[in-house]
């Protein structure tokens, strides 16, 4: 029963300055205990004033008291140890970085909670109970735990800031005005925390209108963007498209030109081969004649010459249809073909470059609209400040202005 009664009580039997278990345990005149090595180390730090504190209760000593080992306690603190039991506060306690250290604690630092404004000191939650308990502490204000204590305390006169300036813009204590700000507008640092907080609501609530004002913009914007790629993409398909169609018309065409050359071609081969094979037979036929007419003419006997030659006298005779003479002209043949084919290149490539023309001019219409350069202060500072509310809004707007200025450059 001795053991489960100790283990209710175990904070009991902490150091309130290491916040661990009792080590060689002394109790100083106000009943308060603490390891030895502990105390005597704060007590060193008041030598030189010759008072000496609890660090509890705050109780002092005109002359530092003789500490001696209370046996009985370290005992119980022995018996503690032997089950294992541990007083030390969980490892969330202790101070890490970014926390306030409480500045009571020796060796590691345990979290600080509250500030004290007349101490000018922060306590963890161990510590500070004096301050709830103590009736020499009921004055003392506590803040939250801050690090920037000395910037709460006037530097002329040690005091707390409690008062605002409104002629200096400064914030003051109690002595100041009476002294250097005598005769000064001054309010209460609570009141005129109320009337900035006003000041700064409606500019918040500017702040927020722009932001959605922007945000409005960026959001058109990005639709804007949008829209104009999907036109983009569906003008590129639709060109492919017209101009794969006008490629396969082109061949088409050229198919049926190339068919209708082959087929005059053809044509007029054919009726060549015709009169080719009347001259090749007339040719025939002449030369025939032409032997008989050399053979006849070395006859020699006068009256069987004449008697024979009346077949051969008679004039030479065209077949009905013949022509007297064939021509060709191989050069104007298909002339008319090829020039027609060049006039039809040529009107192409009018057509195509007056309509590239149009359509370049209509893609240069697309236009974004950018924001308007800042012109004053005001206006530079309130984009500023719209940075750091909207990291979205800030990154676009810094793109926008950035773009701006470089098309200006």
């Amino acid at each position: 029963m001795a053991e489960a009664s100790i283990s209710v009580c175990q904070d009991q039997f902490s150091c309130s300055i290491c916040l661990d278990l009792l080590k060689d345990p002394v109790t100083i005149p106000c009943g308060h205990s603490y390891c030895m090595v502990c105390i005597k180390g704060c007590w060193d730090q008041d030598d030189h004033t010759g008072v000496y504190s609890c660090p509890q209760c705050r109780e002092t000593f005109t002359s530092r008291p003789v500490l001696g080992r209370n046996t009985m306690l370290a005992e119980v603190v022995e018996k503690l140890r032997k089950t294992g039991v541990q007083a030390a506060p969980p490892a969330h306690c202790y101070a890490g970085p970014g926390d306030v250290e409480c500045d009571a604690c020796t060796g590691r630092k345990r979290k600080a909670i509250k500030s004290c404004l007349v101490c000018l000191a922060s306590y963890c939650e161990t510590h500070l109970q004096p301050h709830y308990e103590s009736p020499a502490f009921k004055k003392h204000k506590l803040v939250q735990a801050s690090r920037q204590l000395e910037e709460m305390i006037c530097c002329h006169h040690d005091k707390l800031l409690e008062v605002y300036c409104r002629t200096d813009q400064q914030c003051i204590c109690l002595l100041c005005t009476m002294e250097e700000h005598r005769g000064h507008d001054t309010v209460s640092a609570a009141a005129e925390r109320t009337e900035k907080q006003k000041v700064l609501g409606e500019t918040q609530r500017k702040f927020q209108q722009r932001i959605q004002e922007r945000e409005k913009e960026l959001q058109d914007l990005r639709q804007a963007v949008e829209s104009l790629t999907r036109s983009a993409q569906a003008a590129v398909e639709d060109s492919e498209r017209i101009f794969t169609e006008l490629i396969h018309s082109i061949e088409r065409r050229r198919s049926e030109v190339k068919k209708m050359i082959r087929d005059q071609e053809k044509a007029a081969v054919s009726r060549a081969e015709g009169l080719l094979e009347r001259l090749q037979q007339e040719i025939a036929e002449l030369k025939r004649r032409d032997a008989e007419l050399e053979e006849f003419s070395h006859i020699e006997d006068h009256i069987h010459f004449l008697q024979s030659c009346q077949p051969f006298c008679a004039p030479l005779s065209v077949p009905p249809g013949d022509l007297p003479s064939i021509t060709v002209d191989l050069q104007s043949s298909f002339e008319f073909v090829k020039a027609s084919v060049s006039e039809l290149r040529v009107k192409l490539e009018r057509l195509f470059k007056e309509e590239l023309k149009k359509t370049s001019k209509k893609v240069s219409e697309v236009r974004v609209v950018l924001p308007p350069e800042p012109r004053t202060r005001e206006e530079f500072l309130l984009y500023s400040r719209q940075l750091t509310l909207d990291s979205n809004t800030a990154n676009t707007r810094l793109s926008l202005y950035g773009n701006h200025e470089a098309k200006k450059t």
